[in-house]
């Protein structure tokens, strides 16, 4: 099989991070082996021999090669037939097979193909035209390697991504049961007051809290806050928040007053909250709060609002008005104003956080505070809890497929009468 050298040396192979590229040259001549294995070798290839079909079969089963040059005329086992062995188990981008005959029928070259060789070249070998198809079909099996490997990793990092998804999934979940446990799990039952609520995150943790907490046996307080931003930072703090704002808090209580058992002013909590929670630049973080105190002999309603919208209040036949009061939020200190009114039977009162008012229609218009009015004070005999229903509807339909920009709490009370 001989073969023309070069006079110019060519270009290097294709080179593994790892180590040279092995080749498996088959021909039953041995000058033919020998001559291409020196000029390969020089190279930079690693060669290895087989002088027919059969042996190179065998070699193939006991190690691995990058390549095989494989002649066509054969004894024992022809080229034609190592190749459709070798075929069965190793595909071309595995092991690129290069088929060398005298041939020169079309005929034969595309069956040859058509076994699943990768390229063929012709005797008298052109050893520049051998090396140029063995480095591309190095080049080749490479760059398939390189794909192959980067789809494992990519695979791998997927895997893995699920893996902390539903870990940070089952921590939310874990997260959300927490919030879930500061909203009124069963409405107090307080004779002469009806209570109804609604509480609708965005996510899957809220930044907004709601209560009602009963004081004693003739104070019930109420509150609504809301935490600026959303997700998990906001989350914390407002459970903590409405940790902070129970009647069960131990000796530390900031809504009783333990040592006289009196319900403490809402301006005084709202002060004692803004203590807790100062402003923090790292989190930059504060606390917007609608708190109340309803002492139910007199039905008086002091309240303080931090920085939150008004709570609106609704008469029996229908009057509705805004409870003006407003205050700097919780976190960025100053003086809080409580404020006092006295309710008449029958009446409602709703709070609520801004997600309500900025509610975004179809067409980015705020829901607002008039369309929020007009739609409490519309009664007609509806109950307390129907109201809230007909309000978490009508926001429904109002951002109809558009998801909540932010969590939407909703928390009335009815005075019997």
């Amino acid at each position: 099989m001989p073969a023309s050298d070069p006079a110019k040396p060519d270009a290097g192979p294709p080179t593994s991070a790892a180590k040279p590229f092995s080749i498996l040259v088959v021909d039953d001549n041995e000058a033919n082996r020998e001559t291409l294995s020196r000029r390969l070798q020089r190279h930079g290839y690693l060669v290895t021999t087989a002088n027919d079909g059969a042996q190179a079969l065998k070699m193939l089963d006991e190690r691995s090669f990058d390549l095989v040059l494989l002649d066509w005329m054969m004894p024992v086992m022809n080229g034609l037939d190592a190749l459709r062995e070798i075929r069965r188990t190793r595909s071309p981008t595995q092991l690129p097979v290069i088929m060398a005959t005298a041939k020169g029928e079309s005929a034969d070259v595309v069956q040859a193909l058509g076994l699943g060789a990768n390229d063929y070249v012709t005797k008298p070998l052109d050893f520049a035209v051998v090396l140029a198809r063995v480095q591309t079909q190095l080049t080749v099996k490479r760059s398939v390697e390189q794909i192959l490997e980067l789809e494992h990793r990519l695979s791998e990092a997927n895997a893995e991504l699920r893996r902390n998804a539903q870990r940070l999934q089952e921590e939310l979940s874990a997260a959300a049961k927490i919030q879930e446990a500061f909203l009124p799990t069963a409405l107090p039952p307080i004779p002469g007051v009806e209570f109804a609520w609604a509480f609708q995150p965005c996510a899957e943790l809220a930044g907004d809290a709601l209560n009602i907490v009963v004081l004693d046996a003739e104070n019930v307080a109420v509150y609504v806050l809301d935490v600026t931003g959303h997700g998990v930072a906001a989350s914390l703090l407002a459970v903590a928040a409405a940790r902070v704002l129970t009647a069960d808090a131990g000796t530390d209580s900031i809504l009783i007053d333990k040592s006289v058992r009196q319900p403490i002013g809402p301006a005084e909590v709202a002060t004692r909250l803004d203590k807790r929670f100062a402003w923090d630049s790292a989190t930059g973080q504060f606390i917007t709060l609608f708190y109340a105190v309803l002492h139910i002999p007199s039905r008086r309603f002091s309240y303080v609002s931090c920085g939150h919208p008004p709570a609106i209040r609704v008469s029996a036949a229908g009057t509705a008005t805004v409870l003006q009061g407003s205050g700097m939020p919780i976190g960025l200190g100053g003086q809080y104003e409580q404020h006092a009114i006295d309710l008449e039977p029958g009446e409602r009162v709703f709070l609520y956080t801004d997600g309500v008012t900025e509610a975004r229609g179809a067409s980015g218009e705020l829901f607002e505070t008039k369309r929020l009015i007009e739609v409490l004070k519309d009664r007609n005999g509806t109950t307390l809890p129907a109201a809230v229903d007909r309000l978490r509807q009508r926001l429904k339909e109002w951002q109809g497929d558009l998801p909540p920009k932010d969590d939407i709490s909703v928390l009335g009370f009815q005075l019997g009468g």
